[in-house]
């Protein structure tokens, strides 16, 4: 089957236009070959990618239309708003519209979420310091789209991009699918993740849990190999007080493990979604994981208190197992999987880091 004909597959497949005899043949094919399997993932994650694309274009019509209107009826003066100001003005002053506006436009929730917290102000989160860093620039990266252009054997450009936000993210499906949290890679149209080797791949973001500050990741990229197992699993249940947790992240442009204990069951001001820690953690070290002496994953590190020394916050493990529930409702990752069981229990310290640190990702975003 050549490429021309195989992609008219896929793209049926995930148009649902196959017969129920052909659905199941196709997803046998999907089980045996990996390949096909990646090509399904990637070019929906494609289609997605463009129809959000699409659909911010209607919303930012939408929005020059309202503003044209209202400069037309006298009720603005346009000649005093220019570029952002004129949308922060049209925000701020018109929510109500905007918000149908959205609605009408099928703006995605990303969109609508990056807007909310750009205007609006919440006193808790002042002493709340997110630990995404700033990066450097890294050299010819390709960008995603070009990824999905190449499978289509067309001819691809190197780009220079300039990544800008940067944190860590670890695999929780060896088939390369990471999590990390959704405030380092929200407004990023390029991904890339680098392990403890210094290999890069590219990746996109599958699935984001914005009220939960999850994003679930895909490595997208030919270089990466699939990994049979994972050494770690993910821990379902809460840790009890007390309990001593390490963590390994990307606070600088190598792996860096730092100790400490789990010091409340819940996290700042009483937050059911977190718990606390009593551990240093640094920029750079958002979207890390916390492990228990089990080697089990008991959080995802996120924020830390910008007032005391010592005191982070890690989002529950247990919502890791719901934000894969919500993407497996897409049938194209149904195949994901996540495992609660360690096989580095009874280990030292010491052994474990050996056998993690090559599954935790710096993950940067432009």
């Amino acid at each position: 089957m050549d490429d021309i004909k195989i992609l008219e597959a896929v793209e049926r497949y995930i148009r649902g236009e196959m017969n129920p005899d052909e659905r199941m043949i196709f997803e046998n094919l999907r089980k045996t070959n990996s390949e096909i399997d990646q090509l399904v993932v990637e070019h929906t994650l494609f289609l997605q990618q463009m129809n959000r694309f699409g659909e911010w274009k209607k919303f930012r019509s939408t929005l020059n239309d309202v503003h044209t209107d209202l400069a037309e009826h006298g009720k603005i003066d346009s000649s005093r708003l220019q570029g952002k100001a004129k949308v922060v003005y049209l925000w701020k002053r018109y929510k109500r519209v905007a918000a149908i506006a959205a609605v009408i436009a099928g703006v995605t929730t990303l969109s609508i979420s990056a807007l909310v917290n750009t205007f609006s102000s919440k006193a808790d989160n002042v002493r709340l310091t997110e630990l995404s860093r700033d990066v450097q620039n890294i050299k010819k990266q390709q960008n995603v789209q070009g990824n999905e252009v190449n499978k289509l054997k067309t001819k691809i450009t190197d780009s220079k991009i300039p990544f800008k936000a940067g944190g860590t993210g670890f695999l929780i499906d060896g088939k390369g699918y990471l999590v990390t949290n959704a405030h380092i890679v929200r407004n990023s149209k390029n991904i890339v993740v680098s392990n403890n080797k210094g290999e890069q791949f590219r990746a996109v973001v599958a699935k984001f849990i914005l009220d939960k500050d999850i994003a679930i990741l895909k490595i997208v990229d030919d270089e990466f190999k699939p990994i049979l197992s994972l050494p770690y699993g993910i821990k379902k249940s809460s840790t009890d007080v007390a309990e001593p947790i390490y963590t390994l992240g990307f606070p600088r442009n190598e792996i860096v493990y730092s100790e400490g204990y789990l010091s409340a069951k819940t996290g700042f001001n009483g937050d059911t979604l977190s718990c606390q820690l009593g551990i240093a953690a640094n920029r750079g070290n958002s979207g890390g994981p916390v492990f228990n002496h089990d080697g089990e994953v008991i959080g995802i590190i996120s924020t830390k208190e910008a007032e005391a020394e010592g005191v982070a916050f890690a989002i529950q493990s247990k919502y890791i197992f719901d934000a894969v529930d919500e993407l497996k409702k897409d049938t194209i990752y149904q195949y994901l999987k996540i495992s609660s069981k360690s096989s580095i229990r009874g280990m030292d310290k010491k052994q474990q880091v050996k056998k993690i640190q090559d599954y935790v990702f710096m993950v940067k975003g432009d």
